[in-house]
């Protein structure tokens, strides 16, 4: 691919650190005392799909997070964290690029009626799709360093 500046491998690694780093945005400005102290964090989110226009939504929180919050609090919250941190490095890229792909799904089912969440996670599902198909751990990464998903 010929580009003014950057190689095409070199500009999927820009999109990479980039999704990385709105990741670790997303971990920074989480209130996390709220988060593991009061429950902010999934109390907002028990309020959000316990109006859910899908049934399914509903149970699915009902089953698995309400049975489990300060868990559920932590694996979100360390969740974006690691996802940042594996993007930025390009360590375990591939693992990063579909739990983040999935961890947007999620916000993105929960956050249906909201369109500013809703872009937000469009985009960063579609960032994280490009980064995997283009395999964007090939330059610029730990991975590309230790050989690994070559």
């Amino acid at each position: 691919m010929q580009t003014i500046w950057l190689s095409g491998a070199e500009w999927l690694a820009v999109l990479r650190i980039g999704l990385g780093l709105w990741w670790l945005e997303s971990w920074r400005h989480k209130d996390r005392k709220g988060w593991f102290e009061r429950g902010t964090g999934i109390a907002w989110a028990a309020d959000v799909a316990g109006k859910h226009r899908w049934g399914v939504v509903r149970t699915g929180f009902r089953r698995v997070v309400e049975p489990r919050p300060k868990l559920i609090a932590y694996v979100v919250v360390y969740a974006e964290l690691v996802l940042g941190l594996g993007l930025v490095t390009g360590f375990l890229t591939p693992v990063a690029l579909v739990a983040g792909l999935l961890l947007n799904l999620l916000y993105l089912v929960l956050m249906i009626h909201d369109w500013a969440e809703q872009g937000q996670n469009a985009m960063m599902a579609l960032i994280s799709l490009v980064a995997l198909f283009a395999m964007a751990w090939q330059t610029w990464s730990l991975d590309a360093a230790f050989g690994l998903f070559l």
